[in-house]
Formats: structure tokens, C-alpha cells, sequence
């Protein structure tokens, strides 16, 4: 004899079902979430992963060097002012080299700075030398470059003293000067001829070279007379 469900049943039973249906869309519905999460973070993850595998590595840093001293260092009595024999704001230039060039590079401008001194109560410093439109294809610069208004490569030269290197001369009752040499390597090869003096010239080069500059390496050293 077939039983039949009273309304309590068939309610209770009916809730049961519907109970389950609920949990089993919310479980389907949370797998689905994480899937699609996943999957994106994957989607997403790929390309960089792609392109960290494939980049090449970045190129090194341009390097400066000065023979005779370490970075930070202190200046040989060698090449500066108070050498034996050196005439009041002349001196004789150290060799310098670089490498690591960047491509593209067409010219070098070399400033060589006294930073302690403030020129004319402005934030000018000493120029010691200012050499500009260095050939792309220098490699450095010899020990005791020779007076004139050009290098034998074709770079023009300037300092305070006048058309050469001026060595490092700070006061022996003072503190040690620093002197920095700066490098910046061009995309271009400067129009600017010398002007009536260092500083008018290296103004005009630094005005020149903005928007050119593709490297700069740096290389310092302290000074002051012996007592």
C-alpha cells in the first residue's frame, strides 16, 4: 500500500533539497571565482615573465678613471700648481680614460671643477679645464696634454689660467679642496666655439649639451699645497 507524505513531510523534505542546491551553486560558484582569478593572475604573470626571460641586461655604467690617485683620493703634488717648476696656474694634466661608451655617443666634454671656491660671489666654481668636442672616438686623454686652443684630436680646451690645464693649487693653511672631473658623453657634436674666457666658454657648453647628454661618469680628488 503506497504511503503518502503528509504536508509537514513533503515541506521538510522540499527544504532539505533546496538547502543542498544552495550549497552545491555556492561551492561551483567559488570554484568558479578562484578559476577565473587564477587564470587571470597566470594571463597576467605570462607576459612579464616572457619579457624578464628575453630583456636583455641593462648595459654598464660609463666609467671614469684618473691615473695616479683613487676616486677620493689625494692629488699628487705632480699634477698640480705647486709642483717644482710649474709656472703660477699651470700644471701638468694626469692621464684620464673611460669606458663602457653608450652607443650613439658622437662626442665627449670633459670638465675638470674646483668645488670649494665660489667665483664672484655667484655659484660659479674654478674652471680647470674645460675640453669640449672630444671625438667620439677617444678612449681618454694623455698625461701633460700640451698647452694650445686645441688638442692634437681636435677638442677644444680652456681653463681660468687660460688655453690649458690648470692644476690644482688650494692654499696650504686651508682645508683640502675637492676637484672633480666629469665626463658627459653626447649625441652630437657641439656648435661652440671658445669664447673670451673659460667661464663664458663653459657656460656656453653647458647650455649646448642639455638634451645630449647620454652618460656622465665622475672622478674626484682632494688637494691643498704641502706647508
Amino acid at each position: 500500500m503506497r504511503r503518502w507524505m503528509g504536508v509537514g513531510e513533503a515541506l521538510s523534505l522540499f527544504i532539505r533539497y533546496h538547502l543542498a542546491f544552495e550549497d552545491l551553486e555556492e561551492n561551483t560558484m567559488r570554484n568558479g571565482m578562484w578559476f577565473v582569478i587564477s587564470a587571470i593572475a597566470a594571463l597576467a604573470a605570462m607576459p612579464l615573465a616572457a619579457q624578464q626571460r628575453g630583456a636583455a641586461p641593462a648595459a654598464p655604467a660609463m666609467t671614469l678613471t684618473v691615473t695616479g690617485f683613487p676616486d677620493g683620493g689625494d692629488v699628487p703634488v705632480k699634477f698640480s700648481q705647486a709642483a717644482p717648476g710649474v709656472a703660477t696656474g699651470e700644471g701638468l694634466s694626469p692621464a684620464i680614460s673611460w669606458t663602457n661608451v653608450p652607443a650613439g655617443t658622437q662626442s665627449f666634454f670633459l670638465n675638470m671643477r674646483d668645488m670649494d671656491v665660489a667665483r664672484n660671489k655667484t655659484t660659479d666654481d674654478q674652471a680647470h679645464w674645460v675640453v669640449w668636442n672630444i671625438p667620439s672616438t677617444a678612449t681618454g686623454l694623455p698625461e701633460g696634454v700640451p698647452k694650445g686652443p686645441k688638442l692634437a684630436n681636435g677638442a677644444f680646451q680652456f681653463s681660468a689660467t687660460g688655453q690649458m690645464y690648470r692644476g690644482p693649487g688650494a692654499g696650504a693653511n686651508g682645508p683640502k679642496h675637492h676637484y672633480m672631473f666629469e665626463l658627459y658623453a653626447l649625441d652630437n657634436v657641439i656648435d661652440v666655439q671658445p669664447a673670451a674666457d673659460a667661464f663664458e666658454s663653459r657656460a656656453n657648453v653647458m647650455k649646448a649639451i642639455q638634451g645630449h647628454v647620454l652618460a656622465k661618469a665622475v672622478y674626484g680628488g682632494l688637494f691643498r699645497r704641502p706647508q
